[in-house]
């Protein structure tokens, strides 16, 4: 099995201070299933690229494994252990590289924190479920995600795919983020763990997931297979991460009732799955400053946070309180000064020009269309599109035509008492389109949640692109 992470940061060599291992030694470190050779096929300052390859030896790891009653099978030793990248990889990369995991480096301190263009490459990795959760389980995250399948057998066309993928993960980040990414979610790809699972697991899983793992649209996914299909530690897990993340508390009915829409949104994980989405566009559209433009509470306020690459964030809203409670989420108080200074809450409305709103490369405007009067959606596209005028633009809003699988709303109802409109998704394609007309902008639309046949997703997303910085109305 052979893993590549190859990097273009400035120096490119800088990728062997932070993984405390020198581009001009080889090394290799043994192990009671085989051997890991660690190496540089490239170290120049333009591009650097380390390279962990896994050597497993099956038999003895099956000598070394007390016999059962039936003795050893032959299946035990035939397998695809020494060939893909399995959970072996997760105790190789906390030997190989522990101190970068732990974002320990003594020589460069600055780095550890530094986000640099990193690209994975995992030559071979089973992923069990098929392609689409490999991009379940890394898009979210924000990473670009690159597989190419293979056949069972050149031979036997009729036999079809095998589950193994060359996968290219490519993503601007920090290199212990990326490596406690993978090392949570490689055994969940390949749903098998070589070792005995207990409640220790439990713990590791919440420690190389903290800051990701409560916000993933996928986390029940991910702590079942992680966990070897034991429910009552995916239960333990999952409660534990409602007890020590602030988001998961906030949530919570507090001080209020949810909403008939919340009560649905959250069942589903819509909200999630809907701020995963704007953040995965944001950064690849290599958006540097963004403005949430009706940002309420202010969760993905928290989510554009935590992204290093987003240079300057803005809130707007409405409605002080709800800046009030953002403000106590983010704990604007006590963030460290670099920190603070990314980011800034703004009262206004989105009817009202507003020369604050300028300049920023990104506006996300989501579930807040809605909540407008008819007659003000012509304030708020001059106000977005030609006053602000960013360059890319994300609106979200309710399907209406999903609402007939929520047995709960009568027929013809909206979802939540302070809507003014739903669109079907042929009105919101019309509406999009006509702005494009006016202002000079592209759209492509996203859906947002499962799509069911002929009424679509819960939630429908519009992508806009300014042309030029021209408006021809």
């Amino acid at each position: 099995m052979l893993l590549t992470i190859t990097t273009t940061h400035q120096p490119a060599t800088d990728l062997g201070y932070l993984l405390h291992k020198h581009p001009a030694r080889c090394q290799t470190l043994s192990f009671g299933f085989g051997k890991i050779y660690i190496f540089y096929p490239v170290a120049s300052k333009e591009k650097c690229t380390v390279a962990l390859l896994m050597d497993i030896d099956p038999i003895g790891l099956i000598r070394r494994r007390r016999q059962g009653k039936m003795g050893i099978q032959p299946d035990q030793y035939v397998n695809d252990r020494p060939y893909v990248c399995s959970s072996f990889i997760s105790v190789a990369l906390t030997q190989a590289f522990r101190s970068a995991m732990k974002g320990h480096c003594e020589k460069r301190p600055e780095l550890v924190d530094t986000s640099m263009p990193l690209q994975c490459k995992i030559s071979v990795l089973p992923c069990r479920g098929g392609e689409r959760i490999l991009h379940d389980l890394f898009e979210p995250l924000g990473y670009t995600v690159t597989a190419a399948g293979y056949g069972l057998d050149s031979s036997f066309p009729d036999w079809g795919n095998s589950p193994y993928y060359t996968v290219e993960l490519s993503k601007t980040t920090t290199v212990s983020q990326l490596l406690n990414h993978l090392y949570v979610l490689i055994p969940v790809l390949d749903n098998r763990k070589h070792y005995y699972i207990d409640e220790n697991e439990i713990d590791k899983l919440l420690k190389r997931g903290e800051g990701w793992l409560s916000t993933h649209p996928a986390k029940e996914i991910i702590a079942l297979r992680y966990l070897r299909h034991k429910k009552s530690y995916m239960r333990q897990l999952l409660e534990r991460l409602i007890e020590t993340d602030p988001e998961d508390e906030d949530n919570t009915t507090n001080s209020r009732e949810m909403s008939s829409e919340e009560i649905v949104e959250t069942q589903l994980n819509l909200n999630q799955i809907r701020q995963a989405a704007i953040l995965s566009i944001l950064k690849s559209g290599n958006a540097e400053t963004v403005i949430d433009m009706g940002c309420g509470e202010g969760n993905l306020l928290r989510l554009l946070l935590r992204e290093k690459s987003i240079k300057k964030i803005a809130g707007v809203d409405v409605a002080s309180r709800a800046l009030e409670i953002a403000a106590e989420k983010l704990r604007l108080e006590d963030l460290p000064p670099r920190q603070r200074e990314r980011i800034q809450l703004l009262h206004g409305s989105l009817v009202y020009r507003d020369k604050r709103f300028k300049g920023f490369d990104a506006a996300v405007v989501s579930e807040v269309i809605e909540h407008l009067d008819p007659p003000r959606l012509t304030a708020f596209e001059r106000v977005v599109f030609q006053c602000a005028h960013p360059k890319t633009v994300i609106i979200t809003t309710p399907n209406r035509e999903y609402n007939v699988m929520w047995q709960h709303l009568p027929p013809g109802s909206l979802r939540h008492g302070d809507h003014r409109f739903e669109w079907t998704r042929e009105e919101f394609k019309q509406w999009a389109q006509n702005i494009c007309r006016r202002f000079n902008y592209e759209v492509r639309f996203l859906p947002v949640g499962n799509e069911e046949p002929n009424i679509g997703a819960p939630s429908q997303m519009g992508i806009f692109t300014g042309k030029n910085d021209e408006t021809i109305e």
